[in-house]
């Protein structure tokens, strides 16, 4: 009759040890915070805090046409307590370096906290006239935070308009392709759009996780699509 009672104590002390390996939270020297959101991530009633910053770890040499310098960045995971913040999640490699892009001061990121999950949204010039936009959002289950949601959309301001979209926790796939132009004259391509569901056999944990590596194949059509 006493094993329920030492079970529960058992799984008490593993959570109980779990939350005092968490490292104490503060911001590196040189880092400059440039977006953040609170919002409830496992469900526990109390808001987590998710905070983005620029650091001061050069991500390459070269220079863009704005002559800035390109640095990395990095978002925390944090869980609040009553001595401060400490440590959850670290992860630099789903977000793009400060220097991305052909027009960097006009890149734009932002995290957002709903329904219990995080969205980063990022967005940049790949040259003049094309904007490249990616939406990614994570959910913390069975243990660790995963891949539930994959957006991307890539804009010509003239010809075109092509957007990506899977729910991974449905299966449900979108691939959007809008074709226009700004000469009147053109032959523009007819507009293609389908829908189907496609099931990962496994999620993608976000320690696991880097734009454009993964991918499979659209039924139907010689391109893959790719996350």
């Amino acid at each position: 009759m006493m094993k329920p009672f030492f079970s529960i104590l058992f799984v008490l002390s593993v959570c109980g040890l779990s939350a005092q390996t968490l490292k104490n939270f503060a911001v590196p020297k040189g880092y400059t915070q440039i977006a953040e959101a609170t919002g409830d991530l496992d469900k526990d009633g109390t808001d987590e805090l998710v905070l983005i910053f620029n650091t001061n770890i050069k991500a390459s040499d070269d220079r863009n046409l704005e002559g800035t310098t390109d640095y990395k960045r990095v978002f925390y995971i944090l869980k609040k307590e009553n001595n401060g913040l400490k440590i959850w999640k670290e992860n630099s490699d789903i977000l793009f370096s400060s220097g991305t892009g052909f027009y960097p001061s006009d890149n734009t990121l932002e995290v957002t906290i709903k329904n219990n999950s995080f969205r980063i949204n990022q967005s940049f010039f790949t040259n003049s006239r094309h904007t490249q936009q990616y939406k990614h959002t994570f959910r913390f289950q069975n243990g660790d935070f995963y891949l539930i949601g994959s957006l991307d959309h890539f804009e010509d301001t003239c010809d075109f308009s092509f957007t990506n979209e899977i729910n991974f926790s449905t299966g449900k796939v979108i691939v959007d392709k809008n074709y226009s132009s700004c000469d009147d004259n053109a032959k523009i391509p007819q507009d293609f759009h389908k829908e189907f569901t496609h099931k990962l056999q496994n999620l993608i944990k976000m320690d696991n996780f880097k734009i454009g590596e993964h991918k499979f194949k659209l039924p139907g059509l010689k391109e893959d699509f790719i996350f």
